[in-house]
């Protein structure tokens, strides 16, 4: 039976205007026993303030791994979302993606499609998805890291459209992180997708959505980028753990919500599910 551990992606502090090192601080302090950082390309005026939390790949990784040493605290994977179905954004941002979560320690990073070019078709899009993955799949596979890809754009949003990218190109590098919000939000069954996924299954996202959210958006969006706190939703927290459990590995449930409050009132939720 897979182990579920419980982390935190470090949205949880975008609101808040708060660096990186605080956030892990805060993740740690809270209990969560792994955080989940964003990553992005040059430099961003917020973040080298301090206001914001994301990590330039710019950065030393050790900055990442050390800041988790310190607070006694784990990576889950890194947030590496990306326009797959862009290669001259995509290819580059996540090879070094790839070769930042080697170094700072992270075991894999998370990605999709991304919103598509406005002129391309879908099998078209599908070519440019194949190139940049197997692009960073062969440095992934020799730095044993996992690529995890999300439902979450227009071509993920179902079950066959999320495997026709994860098919697309033949590597054990490859694997599903499944988000349950957005999964949810695009008028799916989150549990019976997740049992369709669950041979695949690298991490997970979870993300709760407020029932306000769902009646206004069910069946019209494709994700969103924060839900509300885990146990005030929709979502079956005890369903999803039952469903982990019998993956072939352990999985870490990374919470997905806006603010340190809904992060702490996530926790003392999913516990009790644990």
């Amino acid at each position: 039976m897979a182990k579920v551990y419980l982390g935190v992606n470090m949205e949880f502090v975008r609101s808040g205007d708060k660096s990186f090192e605080w956030g892990v601080e805060k993740a740690a302090e809270l209990g969560y026993e792994f955080v989940e950082p964003m990553v992005h390309w040059g430099r961003e005026l917020l973040s080298e303030a301090g206001y914001f939390h994301s990590v330039s790949m710019l950065d030393d990784p050790y900055r990442v791994k050390r800041a988790c040493e310190k607070a006694g605290i784990r990576l889950s994977g890194l947030s590496a979302h990306c326009p797959l179905c862009k290669p001259e954004i995509s290819g580059e941002y996540l090879k070094q993606a790839v070769r930042f979560a080697a170094e700072c320690g992270a075991p894999g990073v998370n990605t999709d499609e991304g919103p598509k070019p406005a002129w391309t078709t879908a099998d078209e899009d599908h070519v440019l998805m194949r190139y940049v993955l197997r692009e960073a799949a062969l440095l992934a596979e020799a730095r044993d890291i996992w690529i995890g890809l999300e439902p979450h754009q227009q071509y993920s949003k179902t079950p066959e459209g999320l495997d026709r990218i994860y098919h697309l190109v033949d590597s054990p590098a490859i694997g599903i992180n499944f988000d349950t919000g957005n999964s949810y939000l695009s008028g799916q069954d989150p549990y019976q997708w997740l049992e369709r996924v669950l041979g695949r299954l690298v991490h997970l996202h979870a993300k709760d959505i407020a029932l306000a959210q769902s009646k206004n958006e069910r069946g019209k969006v494709t994700g969103t980028p924060v839900g509300c706190a885990c146990g005030e939703g929709v979502i079956d927290w005890q369903k999803v753990m039952n469903i982990c459990r019998n993956s072939s590995r352990d999985i870490v449930f990374s919470v997905e919500c806006g603010t340190v409050e809904q992060a702490e009132s996530s926790i003392k939720h999913l516990r009790k599910c644990l």
